[in-house]
């Protein structure tokens, strides 16, 4: 196999199990809540683990990316992933499947932000986008695994067995990425030497383009993955009283607007500007979250057609990715992007746990079902940030910042 389609490969085989397990629980919300006997607020706290376990890593993350490279650096991690399915497969209590699920986040946090080190190497730099959003966009199907197919496994097998599997495969994936990838072409510069200066993570942080692009992607990407990877779920479940495998069905047409958004975003991106690009979607993506805040639920076809649209527009956080990698030089690339991936999925933290405290403050009906003003007032807060971080990404750097930004990239 060509090596450059090696590394799209096996790092994109990585992607989609990221994809699966974040998505996991919106689908097995219910049995996990039987099972466990979790509140809305523990299926929040407990579901959002996985992106705090994500975030906590992502500097480090970077700085191994940058001196280990995506080869080894990866596939350690995901080392961690195998041990949190087991734990999480035999879990009892919310104690024991919260530390599962946090080891899961952490052993995936490094899929795509290692696929975006490796691509930064194998391929032109005017293409990385491209490639990035395609291996984004195919390994995003990871998701609609983790829709209908997830319901139908979890009501054959029960979501233990499941976990079991989940383990083994993410081993194979791991050795792929070891035995079948490398961290660059011979001759090709993916980490500081002697002869480069490195700045580090403070010249990153000094930059007022990074301070307008972070907090957008902490809204969208944190909005995008609270809803389609777990409130979703509990939102069709109360207010349109639909099975599992109906609600999975329509938690299938998000995952397939979030594939289709990372498959499109890249080229897009290339074609006609990532910042053009990123403001049109983010309205897009704000007009798609109004119909939520409706006092009686849309039909479910105008839902499907909500939900595409949300998916679709929300991926496109993808491109904050790019964004911030084209502001510092390639050896600085992990760095760079993990440094914006944390906001990310510190707002998927954030944001999903947020739901859930605010759907908790509401009582519950005699069937166990929360009103739907609970999940109007918890959409609401969400759609609240994004408008706040697309005012503020459109807000220009003053020439003085900028200024201070490359006498600070200099001086490091």
């Amino acid at each position: 196999m060509n090596r450059a389609l090696a590394v799209f490969v096996f790092f994109g085989i990585g992607y989609f199990l990221s994809n699966f397990f974040r998505a996991a629980n919106a689908v097995i919300s219910g049995d996990l809540m039987r099972d466990l006997g979790l509140s809305a607020a523990d299926l929040g706290l407990m579901t959002s683990l996985f992106y705090a376990g994500f975030a906590a890593v992502q500097l480090p993350l970077g700085v191994a990316l940058d001196r280990i490279g995506p080869r080894f650096a990866v596939p350690a991690l995901m080392s961690m992933t195998v041990v949190g399915c087991l734990l999480f497969a035999t879990a009892t209590a919310l104690p024991q499947v919260a530390v599962g699920r946090t080891l899961i986040g952490i052993g995936m946090a490094g899929n795509l932000m290692g696929a975006v080190k490796a691509f930064s190497a194998w391929f032109p730099p005017q293409r990385v986008a491209t490639f990035t959003s395609l291996m984004v966009g195919i390994g995003a199907l990871g998701a609609l695994v983790a829709a209908t197919p997830l319901a139908w496994l979890n009501q054959q097998f029960g979501w233990r067995d499941v976990f079991v599997g989940s383990a083994g495969v993410t081993l194979l994936s791991a050795g792929g990425i070891v035995l079948g990838t490398r961290n660059a072409p011979a001759g090709v510069l993916w980490r500081a030497t002697s002869d480069v200066p490195d700045a580090g993570f403070a010249w990153i942080f000094r930059n007022p383009h990074f301070w307008r692009i972070a907090p957008l992607n902490l809204t969208l990407l944190g909005t995008t993955l609270a809803v389609q990877t777990l409130w979703a779920g509990p939102y069709l479940f109360d207010t349109l009283r639909l099975s599992p495998v109906e609600a999975g069905n329509l938690i299938l047409i998000i995952s397939a607007g979030v594939a289709a958004g990372y498959g499109s975003c890249g080229a897009l991106a290339d074609r006609f500007g990532a910042r053009r690009v990123m403001t049109v979607s983010t309205l897009v993506f704000l007009a798609a979250q109004t119909p939520l805040l409706l006092p009686v639920p849309l039909p479910t076809i105008a839902l499907a057609i909500t939900f595409f649209l949300f998916g679709f527009s929300g991926a496109f956080s993808l491109l904050t990715l790019a964004q911030v990698r084209e502001l510092f030089p390639p050896y600085m690339g992990g760095r760079a992007v993990t440094a914006v991936n944390l906001f990310g999925f510190g707002g998927a933290t954030a944001i999903q746990w947020g739901m859930g405290v605010i759907i908790s403050a509401f009582v519950q009906n005699d069937g166990g079902r929360y009103p739907v003003q609970a999940y109007i007032t918890a959409f609401g807060m969400a759609l609240a940030l994004n408008v706040a971080s697309l005012v503020w990404y459109l807000t220009p750097v003053s020439s003085g910042s900028e200024k201070r930004a490359r006498a600070g990239g200099v001086e490091g």
